[in-house]
């Protein structure tokens, strides 16, 4: 499924090729939008904010061009170590791309943090020269009355390349973005070869797909002070077996992440399973530990360890 960007020859004059980043607000449906264009799940979601923590790429292949498009974590104003670190990732996706998607969410309203965070971002796109296409999510959950008003406030802080309301989760509009996206891009050559959709290993995805599960079936408090590690992936005839993981920052939420017998643990990683057998295509052996890192997210060594600090978008693995 990975692999490193490298130049592919095309002999098609006019091909376009280039990396995207998608920047926008915690939960605005930006891993949504990228799991849509590729057609495959590459990035993990959920209903709670930040879920995404790394930058997540996915290479999208048309007839005239290759969209590498680089999901990004939501930029926010952030307290922690770790979200502080998590906002860089984000940021300095903006200064590695040809182009830059901003997503915001039609439904938030002024006065929202989520509006604040937009300024904030918006004061980021100032200084770039780069192509900024607006995607306007979820205006399937408005009016037209009210998505009217939120074009021109939008229009009115920036100029835009072009502005587009969409909805990542039915796929209205979606060919409309990707043709503006297109229309963006430099002419060059492919950069990854055709049919490749990510430059993430399926280790790196297994991991995020259990963190995800951890996300989407613990409580508030357990998916912030929650990381995943693969140690390790072992690919053989008919089975991949993996051991993983969960480190959380306190002893008080091992019990949580267990579950009453076990129960909790087992059906985060019988979800994980079915999803990582979907993307592996073979039978998976997955075997979880839940360990106390105490403090993992306050800690420079930790959060190393764990991988939240910003690396080359075309290096990832």
């Amino acid at each position: 499924m990975g692999g490193q960007a490298v130049e592919v020859n095309n002999q098609n004059q006019g091909f376009r090729s280039g990396f995207i980043a998608i920047v926008g607000v915690p939960n605005v449906g930006k891993s949504t939008l990228l799991n849509r264009v590729i057609g495959e799940k590459i990035s993990i979601t959920s209903n709670k904010p930040q879920t995404t923590r790394d930058r997540i790429i996915g290479i999208l292949d048309r007839p005239m061009s290759q969209m590498v498009f680089v999901d990004t974590p939501g930029i926010h104003k952030a307290k922690s170590l770790l979200n502080r670190k998590i906002v860089d990732q984000a940021l300095a996706a903006i200064e590695d791309v040809d182009a830059i998607l901003f997503m915001i969410d039609a439904s938030a309203k002024a006065g929202d943090k989520a509006r604040e965070s937009e300024e904030i971002i918006i004061k980021q796109l100032e200084g770039t020269k780069k192509s900024v296409i607006l995607a306007i999510n979820k205006v399937d959950t408005i009016s037209t009355d009210t998505l009217l008003p939120r074009i021109q406030g939008c229009v009115a802080l920036h100029n835009f390349k072009a502005v587009v309301p969409i909805s990542a989760k039915s796929g209205l509009q979606i060919d409309e973005l990707l043709n503006e996206v297109e229309a963006t891009l430099p002419e060059g050559p492919r950069l990854f070869p055709e049919d490749t959709l990510t430059d993430l290993s399926e280790r790196f995805i297994a991991g995020e797909m259990i963190r995800e599960k951890v996300f989407r079936l613990t409580g508030m408090e357990i998916p912030y002070s929650s990381a995943v590690t693969v140690d390790s992936f072992k690919v053989e005839k008919r089975l991949i077996v993996i051991h993983a993981s969960i480190h959380l920052d306190k002893d008080s939420q091992k019990g949580i992440v267990i579950g009453k017998g076990g129960q909790m643990l087992k059906k985060i990683g019988e979800q994980a399973r079915k999803d990582i057998e979907r993307m592996t295509g073979s039978k998976v052996l997955l075997k979880l530990l839940v360990k106390v890192s105490k403090n993992w997210s306050s800690s420079e060594r930790m959060l190393r360890e764990f991988g939240y600090y910003t690396t080359n978008i075309t290096n990832k693995s």
